[in-house]
C-alpha cells in the first residue's frame, strides 16, 4: 500500500512540474525565457550576496530554477523549470522539476533556487539523476518588493543551494522529495 502511495505522489509531482511553463510559443523563445529568468535570478542573488558571483565563476557549473509551491495543510506540491550550465563547456541543459512533500503547511510560494556545483561529479549527478530529498522549514510573506522571506543557503554533497522568495504567503515545515529532469522539448 505504501509503495502505491509513493508512486502516486511521484506522478503528481511530475505532472505539476510538467505543467510549469516558460514564456514563448516555440522552443527557441522558451529557451530564451529560461535564460532571462536565470539572468534575473543571478542579478538578484548578487545584490544580496556579491561573493556568490566569484563562487559561481570558479565552480564547474551551476543551475537556476523557478518554482511555485502550494501547501495544503498536510501536503505540499510544487513544479518549475530551470537551466543548468556547465562552466567548462559553456553548454546549457534545460530542465523541469516537480516536488511533493508531507508535513504541516499552508500557503502558496513563488521562489527561485540557485545550485552551485563544487565538483564536476556533483553537477553530472544532478543533471543525469536529478533527485533531491530534504526537509524544509520556512516562513514567507512577500509581495513584489514588500514583505520578508526567510530562505537561505545550505551546502550538501558538494552543492551550495541558495533560495530566494519572489512572492507568496506560506508557513511550512515539510519533508520533500524533488525530482529534476531534462526537458525533452528544449534540449
Amino acid at each position: 500500500m505504501k509503495s502505491h502511495a509513493a508512486i502516486i505522489c511521484i506522478v503528481i509531482a511530475c505532472l505539476i512540474g510538467g505543467c510549469a511553463t516558460t514564456g514563448g510559443s516555440n522552443p527557441a523563445e522558451k529557451r530564451q525565457s529560461v535564460l532571462s529568468m536565470k539572468n534575473q535570478v543571478l542579478t538578484d542573488l548578487y545584490k544580496i550576496k556579491p561573493d556568490v558571483r566569484a563562487q559561481i565563476s570558479k565552480a564547474p557549473g551551476y543551475a537556476v530554477f523557478s518554482n511555485a509551491n502550494v501547501n495544503l495543510i498536510f501536503a505540499s506540491f510544487g513544479g518549475g523549470y530551470g537551466v543548468a550550465k556547465d562552466n567548462q563547456s559553456g553548454e546549457y541543459t534545460y530542465m523541469k522539476m516537480g516536488e511533493i512533500g508531507v508535513g504541516l503547511g499552508l500557503g502558496v510560494k513563488d521562489f527561485r533556487v540557485v545550485f552551485v556545483f563544487h565538483t564536476a561529479m556533483s553537477m553530472n549527478n544532478f543533471v543525469e539523476k536529478g533527485w533531491a530529498f530534504g526537509a524544509q522549514a520556512d516562513a514567507a510573506a512577500k509581495a513584489s518588493d514588500k514583505g520578508a522571506a526567510a530562505g537561505g543557503e545550505v551546502t550538501i554533497d558538494n552543492i551550495t543551494i541558495y533560495q530566494l522568495t519572489e512572492s507568496g504567503l506560506a508557513l511550512q515545515a515539510t519533508i520533500k522529495g524533488t525530482k529534476y529532469w531534462k526537458d525533452g522539448t528544449l534540449n
